[in-house]
């Protein structure tokens, strides 16, 4: 029975009053039943956003110095130079007051606003023009926050078409990276081997080493988050991600965690990946890949997979395939493993879990996928035995149904497929009577008494696609768990990040079902001290994280799971507006900064309300319909009476008693409720469970698949007693009483979505936006029409232009003056918790004046791009454009490369004037010994007598001065003061001269 009222976790603090009043305006604008008034609402967002980028530009060439925020417009002098920042010896005017030591002194009420602009253009004697340089080719410009010109959509497409077209797939907005899928590579199985010959690029190369250095440098868990909808390579660029992070922190592909890791993901790529309509390698489980790393080291792995699409299993859509591993089964097995596995003459074309979706098969292809993934298990150390005779059987149990007798009652059912029960009863290791016994016999527990019923047709068909669902969720689980206990992690909740987002979820309220869930009621910032103390308490080693989740879906028809991963797909856009524009915006508006550029995003919060809200929410009313026994027709009536006045939900046009529309914020997505109450009880009876116990099953794999459940049932005299478990894996806390588990599918989905937001609210994130450019996926195909669809609804065009012109950065003084305090003269900085507001004047006077002068020399070659370089002083924060904290970033850079080939050549020179005495030494008592060998030698022998008849030699023969002093020269010694030192000598005679 679920259980209900829990409280909730919300994702943001402050967030509720704001979202109120923008959501009664937008109701009275908006006409949820008509596509032309949402088309036309989206144009005009369009062409606002335009307008506003144009206006600002307009105001670029007459930029002044904001001397105070209270009065909204500029001032009339004109900005020639930076404005002058106070002197470091003295204090602000709002620091002066009679605020107490160690305090933090309050800012001044008239906030600065620096802003920074290329210099115009010389003006040419011979025309009444400007002088403009060319603007930079689209192919060049690797961020668009440098796109010339005017910042609209057209433009932006234009770049990244041109781009595309130059086979540059990768571009850069400020921070974030957005990539396009080529469609290059379709057949490539997206794992970790399959990987190893791809160079990478050196944008995917920097978003690891940005997080590695983070993480290094300030000890905060990264989350590398990859968003986009379904084909926009996803799970392909996050592959590259995680070979990337080995080369850089655990020791490259050779190394025994990688093979292992690499392991992992061939098999999961196989049971987890399907075609669909829109994409030939979709990833229908979601990854979260954690990578502990200590000191730039990596040392632990672990993956968290979320959510399976167990319908697949038993019926895939029109059109489309069941998981990939078991057509690579039917192409790879040898005719020994068929015929063990009791599939001889059966294909894809007999078998009713196959035959009814997409044929089409490449077998060659299958069967080297299919030998890879059996070598994979062997790395794993999984039997591969074990697990195909598992697959085998669920395959099996598709050919076996359950019909009712003619002429019988009608509690009497018969069975077709005789054979392949036998054999699926075979592979399990369980008797054939007691498999069909669990499969049509049901216990119910009717006042403390135990009553058996026999099953009709229908439920014995349901019980057997739970069966398959559950032997098949219960095998890709036990393989996780294999794969991570290779790596063991502990526990890692991760730390605060002190410049992105410093709101966190309420860790009291761990037990909510819907921690996910965004509503508009609740205490909003009552415990926020208290969850952030809570949340410092259990902060532990930092990790990296990559994250691929699910992207957008809209099928025909779109089943519950889909409205599950459209769910996860919209929060994990609501994480990022949260990031990049509601905490930019918020933190503007609470210590009075202005910026120029005003972006207009989508919030997407009452979408999430509508399906996740507590009590009102589509999957709380499911629950409670599912608790009530009611039926899919009443649930619908209730929803639409529930939210008839809500803009987001619609009706489909035919109406149809079972389906409803949902405005997503990528686009409309209609339902069907038809399987939503089976689906979500999620439920296997105990009288199957029982089937697989110890006693009566001797194949320990399938027995050990429901361990926990067995273990609860048989903790009692009495089995089976009318319990239900879950399809899913249930861990053994939630069933150590032998109760009956009171969660359903939704509400599992809710409690790991909770917790992997608040593994990610505690990270810095790392945003990678991904794209597909077709719909086809053709080779090298730019479609305008697609990536403009997609664009918009990653609000790729409000990202450029926050980016740009406003201040999405943010530093509490103290933290900016700790990383760019090397760009001040050493001796004017006070270093003092009393007087940080007073150095980050000084830091930033400094970076003006770096600034002024870098313009003085870039004059003749400026170039006409719309970033900012700005900053702002607030209450507690430094705000920042993008422009500036590049700027400042590679300043500190050149500082500290500067600094290193100092400190390294000094090194150098002391070191080796600390060996020079003992190099010195050891060449004197070289020479020494050198001299008086020869000497000896001279001694002991007799004298050569010149030949007859030739002159002796000259003196200059005899001793070569020049030879001489470049020896001494060559060992450092001073032959002058040596030879001063000398007695006098006769002439004619010879002498061993010892120094």
């Amino acid at each position: 029975m679920a259980t209900l009222g829990l409280s909730k976790v919300f994702i943001l603090d402050k967030y509720f009053t704001e979202l109120q009043k923008f959501w009664e305006t937008e109701k009275k604008l908006q006409d949820a039943n008509s596509n032309e008034a949402v088309h036309l609402q989206q144009r005009l967002r369009s062409l606002s956003s335009e307008l506003v980028t144009l206006r600002s530009r307009l105001h670029v060439g007459q930029s002044h110095q904001i001397p105070s925020l209270q009065s909204h417009q500029p001032s009339p002098q004109p900005q020639q130079k930076p404005p002058a920042l106070p002197p470091a010896n003295k204090k602000p005017a709002a620091a002066s007051g009679g605020g107490r030591r160690g305090q933090l002194p309050e800012p001044p009420e008239k906030l600065p606003v620096w802003n920074f602009k290329r210099p115009s253009p010389p003006v040419v004697a011979a025309t009444p023009l400007a002088s403009v340089p060319a603007p930079m080719a689209p192919t060049d410009l690797d961020d668009l926050i440098h796109l010339p010109g005017p910042l609209t959509e057209d433009a932006v497409l234009r770049a990244l078409q041109a781009r595309f077209a130059a086979n540059h797939h990768y571009t850069n907005i400020g921070p974030i990276l957005l990539s396009l899928n080529p469609f290059n590579d379709v057949g490539n199985p997206l794992t970790l081997s399959s990987t190893r010959g791809i160079p990478l690029n050196p944008k995917l190369v920097r978003v690891v080493q940005d997080a590695v250095r983070q993480q290094s440098e300030t000890g905060y868990p990264q989350a590398i988050i990859l968003s986009g909808g379904s084909g926009s390579g996803k799970t392909y660029t996050s592959m590259l991600l995680l070979r990337q992070l080995f080369h850089v922190a655990g020791g490259g592909p050779e190394t025994d965690a990688f093979k292992h890791l690499a392991a992992a993901f061939t098999v999961l790529r196989s049971l987890g990946s399907a075609k669909t309509n829109t994409n030939a390698e979709s990833s229908r489980i979601g990854h979260f890949i954690e990578v502990q790393v200590t000191d730039g080291a990596l040392y632990r792995t672990k993956i968290h997979c979320y959510f399976l699409n167990q319908t697949r299993v038993v019926r895939p859509a029109k059109n489309e395939k069941n998981y990939h591993i078991f057509y690579q089964m039917l192409a790879g097995l040898s005719p020994d493993e068929r015929m063990k596995l009791n599939l001889d003459n059966y294909s894809i074309h007999n078998l009713n879990y196959l035959r009814h979706g997409d044929t089409c098969q490449d077998e060659a292809e299958d069967a080297a996928r299919f030998q890879s993934w059996k070598a994979c298990l062997g790395v794993l150390g999984i039997p591969f035995m074990d697990v195909v005779r598992v697959l085998a059987a669920i395959l099996l149990l598709g050919n076996v149904t359950f019909v009712d007798k003619q002429g019988a009652p009608a509690t009497e059912v018969a069975v077709e497929g005789d054979a392949e029960l036998a054999a699926v009863a075979s592979l399990l290791g369980v008797p054939v009577g007691a498999l069909c016994r669990g499969l049509t016999i049901r216990t119910h527990n009717v006042r403390g008494q135990l009553i058996k019923s026999v099953c009709d047709a229908n439920m014995s068909n349901m019980t057997r696609d739970s069966l398959a669902k559950a032997l098949y969720c219960r095998t890709v689980a036990t393989i996780v768990r294999r794969a991570n206990s290779l790596k063991r992690l502990g526990s890692t909740s991760g730390t605060l990040s002190s410049d992105s987002n410093e709101s966190v979820h309420n860790q009291a309220e761990v037990a909510s079902q819907h921690a996910s869930t965004v509503g508009t009621a609740g205490s909003k910032s009552s415990k926020s001290m208290a969850a952030l103390n809570n949340a410092v308490r259990h902060a532990t080693d930092g990790f990296i994280g990559i994250l691929d989740m699910f992207g957008f879906e809209d099928p025909q028809p779109s089943q519950l799971e889909h409205l599950c991963i459209n769910l996860c797909s919209e929060t994990m856009q609501h994480f990022y507006n949260t990031h990049i524009f509601k905490s930019s915006i918020e933190s503007c508006r609470e210590e009075g900064i202005r910026s120029d550029v005003e972006v207009d995003y989508l919030d997407n919060v009452p979408c999430i309300d509508l399906v996740s809200s507590l009590r009102t929410g589509l999957l709380s009313m499911l629950d409670v319909e599912c608790t009530v026994r009611g039926t899919v027709e009443s649930y619908i009536q209730k929803v639409k009476v529930q939210h008839k006045s809500n803009s987001r939900l619609y009706e489909p046009r035919p109406l149809e008693a079972r389906t409803f529309g949902i405005h997503h914020y990528a686009g409309r997505v209609v339902y069907d409720a038809s399987d939503f109450l089976d689906t979500n009880r999620d439920v296997v009876p105990d009288d199957l469970v029982a089937v697989f116990h110890k006693h009566s099953s001797n194949f320990g794999f399938a027995t050990h698949l429901f361990g926990s459940e067995l273990k609860a049932l048989f903790a009692r005299d009495t089995a089976p007693r009318g319990l239900s478990f879950r399809i899913s894996p249930t861990s053994h806390t939630d069933l150590q009483n032998g109760d009956e588990p009171v969660s359903t599918l939704t509400q599992d989905f809710h409690t790991r979505l909770d917790n992997l937001l608040r593994t990610l609210v505690h990270a810095k994130p790392h945003f990678v936006r991904c794209v597909r450019t077709n719909w086809c996926e053709a080779v090298a195909q730019f479609e305008r029409a697609a990536v403009m669809q997609q664009f918009r609804s990653l609000q790729v065009l409000e990202t450029v232009n926050l980016m740009a012109g406003g201040f999405p950065h943010r530093f509490r003084f103290k933290v900016f003056n700790a990383r760019y305090r090397l760009l001040a003269p050493f001796k004017r900085l006070r270093r003092s918790d009393d007087r940080v507001l007073e150095d980050s004047h000084t830091i930033l006077q400094s970076f003006a004046l770096a600034q002024q002068s870098d313009q003085a020399k870039e004059s003749s070659a400026c170039s006409t791009s719309s970033v900012s370089t700005s900053w702002a002083t607030g209450k507690r924060h430094i705000f920042l454009s993008e422009g500036a904290r590049q700027q400042l970033e590679e300043m500190r850079n050149s500082k500290r490369h500067d600094s290193a080939v100092l400190i390294q050549s000094t090194w150098r020179g002391w070191h080796l004037r600390m060996r020079w005495p003992a190099l010195r030494r050891t060449l004197e008592m070289q020479l020494a010994n050198c001299v008086t060998k020869n000497n000896a030698g001279t001694a002991s022998r007799p004298r050569p007598q010149p030949i007859a008849g030739t002159p002796p030699p000259d003196a200059a023969e005899k001793c070569d001065h020049k030879m001489i002093q470049q020896t001494c020269s060559l060992f450092g010694l001073d032959l002058v003061s040596k030879i001063s030192n000398l007695s006098l000598v006769r002439h004619g005679h010879f002498y061993t001269v010892l120094f």
